[in-house]
């Protein structure tokens, strides 16, 4: 038998669920990471430090505090279960990075104290729906990425042994080739900067770089986001199917209370002495 304590704890329980499930409390988390990005923004401002630094310090804790007293709630509505959304348990580590002594050794922390801005995430779904889209494209972009080291290596070996005796500090080893390369890549002063200094020298220099920025930047990156698309797609189907299905059972369910009121109200009329 289930005690009045007992009873009286699921009540709390069921009360507590339904505010971190509420939306007015989703929307307070994300308003106040907003204010928390803001303030630990301003505390790398001297000016900002000097004319409100207490005010900002306490924000900051005040802010923290919530997080840890959401966390906790969460723990002790879901418990166990908290662990199994992947969301939850990324603002966990986020907010227990924020709360490990900053100390001499570990002063590296509170800079890293900015990562809970990244909790934007976890708390709105069209950011959730991106990093997922990004998470499911991860096999893809890793056969992309394999493709895309070989070319490296294939034309840093080619670079090496063709210009590494004339420009050293560009191509004297596979390591800078493969460097030199992916600034052509990004087609950041890739022309004036590296190219035609190397073709003053070497005139047919060109038959080599056109080919790489075509297989590179042309054609692999291109890759890189369409398979990007093609994942954020099919996470943004897989949610429509979802929330088509889970209102076509809300609807069949409405379909099936009426039907068994009708059979009520037909027994009812059956049984009624007006009817007989």
């Amino acid at each position: 038998m289930t005690g009045p304590a007992t009873t009286t704890n699921n009540s709390a329980v069921n009360a507590l669920k339904q505010i971190v499930e509420s939306r007015r409390f989703e929307t307070v988390i994300t308003v106040l990471i907003i204010i928390n990005a803001i303030t630990l923004g301003l505390e790398t401002s001297h000016a900002a430090m000097e004319a409100a630094g207490p005010l900002l310090i306490f924000l900051d804790r005040f802010i923290l505090g919530v997080f840890v007293a959401e966390l906790v709630a969460k723990i002790a509505v879901y418990r166990g279960r908290f662990f199994h959304d992947p969301w939850r348990i990324f603002d966990l580590l986020v907010v227990s990075i924020a709360l490990v002594p900053a100390t001499e050794n570990l002063s590296v922390l509170r800079a890293l104290r900015i990562l809970r801005v990244l909790r934007l995430v976890s708390v709105v779904p069209s950011l959730r729906r991106v990093v997922g889209g990004l998470v499911a494209a991860l096999p893809g972009l890793g056969s992309i990425m394999m493709l895309l080291g070989l070319v490296f290596y294939v034309f840093s070996v080619m670079a090496t042994k063709l210009f590494g005796g004339t420009f050293p500090d560009w191509f004297g080893s596979i390591g800078a080739s493969a460097y030199s390369l992916f600034q052509i890549m990004t087609l950041e002063s890739w022309s004036m900067g590296i190219v035609r200094p190397v073709m003053d020298i070497y005139p047919w220099a060109w038959m080599f770089f056109i080919p790489f920025i075509i297989c590179t930047t042309f054609t692999v990156l291109n890759l890189f986001i369409g398979i990007i698309v093609s994942a954020m797609q099919a996470e943004h189907d897989a949610e429509a199917t979802a929330e088509r299905n889970a209102l076509q059972k809300e609807q069949e369910a409405i379909l099936e209370e009426i039907r068994a009121l009708r059979k009520d109200v037909a027994a009812l009329r059956h049984n009624s002495p007006t009817t007989r």
